[in-house]
Parts: structure tokens; C-alpha cells; sequence
């Protein structure tokens, strides 16, 4: 039995850098309203492991599932997708 270590990928967008080695990431879905039927923006925010401190506010980036690095932290950026 083989087992496949796929982890979780959500994209956002980095609203705050000011931590160290750590960002704030807002990922937004669309997800429709249960009894209205329209279409409502959801968003949540995660915190981010990124090593060197190389992402700025506004830059578009993918993040990954990892094991838990702090209270809040469990998530670490994989790739930059845009620059600000």
C-alpha cells in the first residue's frame, strides 16, 4: 500500500510582511450562498513561514501545508507567482 504525501496548496495574496521570517497571506474563494444563491466572496488569512523575508505586501504567492512551526504557524510559501 503506497501512501501519497500531498499536501494542501492555497494561493493569496501577502498583506503583511512585518514579522520575522513569517507573512500574512489573504486567500479569497468564491462559494455560493446556501439560500440566496449568490455568489459570495469568502476570505480567510493564514500565517506563512518564508525563510529570508523576500516577499512584500501586494505579491501574489502560493503557500503549502507543514508540520505546525508555532501557535499559528502551519503553512510555509512555495513559490512567488507575482511580484507587487
Amino acid at each position: 500500500m503506497t501512501s501519497t504525501n500531498l499536501k494542501r496548496a492555497l494561493t493569496g495574496t501577502v498583506v503583511s510582511n512585518k514579522m520575522d521570517k513569517t507573512v500574512t497571506v489573504l486567500v479569497e474563494r468564491k462559494v455560493k450562498h446556501p439560500v440566496l444563491g449568490k455568489i459570495v466572496r469568502v476570505s480567510k488569512k493564514y500565517h506563512a513561514h518564508a525563510e529570508n523575508n523576500e516577499f512584500g505586501e501586494g505579491d501574489v504567492v502560493v503557500i503549502e501545508e507543514t508540520r505546525p512551526m508555532s501557535k499559528t504557524k502551519s503553512w510555509r510559501v512555495s513559490q512567488l507567482l507575482e511580484k507587487a
